[in-house]
């Protein structure tokens, strides 16, 4: 076992400025970084952490948006979020120990290509809130997700909250993978007035969450499973590992597809 210092800051802006020592890493769950540091792929000599800021805990509704702070952890969302596909997002995420420590913030920041949340932030359209030395950042989700395990969350920064558009209608649909709960693929859909209509995918790219530009253009004017019917997805740049091929990922893709555009059509909401 190495070294390190534990620095638990009273305030968002102690946590800021704990966050400038040159190997410092901030620790919201540890959902990530605890098996980072058992296997040594990450070794800070000080580790940061954000869990008990009242600062960055908690949700509520406010101008026509869901805001939820950064540490904000997956089961509370699945009690109090409003928006049922939200709700049943959170609740659909690793198992109870996961979803009791596990933070909205470390998903965003981690940005795993198989995540679930990346797929709710970029299909609503939402924006992420980080905190810096040089102050708050407002970064929109289509800026934010950069690739795998890439953000645009620089160092030193911290995530404070999210922001979410609250939508006419939105479903989320994935297929997991048994044992670890992840998507092999996983499409979350919403819909907002004026026909605006956004589609993201998870857990099937090789590059990570994206979305589907051309389902939303046919779903703007024609919002039902079979608008989508038309489309082929390629396998091409798609993951390939022993869970699934790419063939099948893309194949999985619009079938997850067809079935969220169902559930949103209906009023219904899931998350597979």
């Amino acid at each position: 076992m190495y070294s390190l210092d534990f620095v638990r800051p009273a305030s968002l802006a102690e946590a800021v400025t704990a966050l400038q020592a040159e190997d410092a890493l901030p620790l919201g769950g540890g959902q990530t970084l605890i098996p980072a540091l058992r296997q040594r792929l990450a070794m800070p000599g000080r580790v940061v952490a954000l869990a008990a800021l009242p600062e960055l805990v908690g949700l509520r509704v406010e101008g026509g948006e869901i805001r939820i702070r950064g540490a904000t952890p997956h089961a509370r969302v699945a009690a109090e979020a409003p928006l049922p596909a939200l709700a049943r997002l959170a609740g659909g995420i690793g198992d109870p120990a996961v979803r009791h420590r596990g933070t909205i913030g470390g998903s965003l920041a981690n940005n795993d290509p198989a995540a679930c949340w990346p797929a709710a932030v970029l299909g609503l359209g939402g924006v992420v809130r980080v905190r810096g030395l040089a102050g708050p950042r407002e970064i929109a989700a289509d800026a934010w997700f950069r690739g795998l395990f890439d953000t645009d969350l620089r160092a030193g920064e911290i995530v404070t909250e999210v922001r979410l558009p609250l939508p006419l209608a939105a479903a989320y649909v994935r297929f997991r993978q048994p044992a670890s709960r992840f998507a092999l693929a996983g499409v979350f859909v919403a819909r907002f007035a004026g026909g605006r209509v956004r589609v993201a995918v998870t857990g099937a790219s090789a590059s990570g969450v994206y979305r589907w530009t051309e389902a939303e253009q046919l779903l703007a004017s024609d919002f039902s499973p079979g608008a989508l019917a038309p489309l082929c997805v390629s396998a091409e740049g798609m993951l390939a590992d022993v869970q699934a091929p790419a063939d099948y990922r893309a194949h999985l893709v619009k079938v997850i597809a067809c079935r969220a555009v169902a559930e949103a059509a209906s009023g219904r909401t899931a998350c597979g």
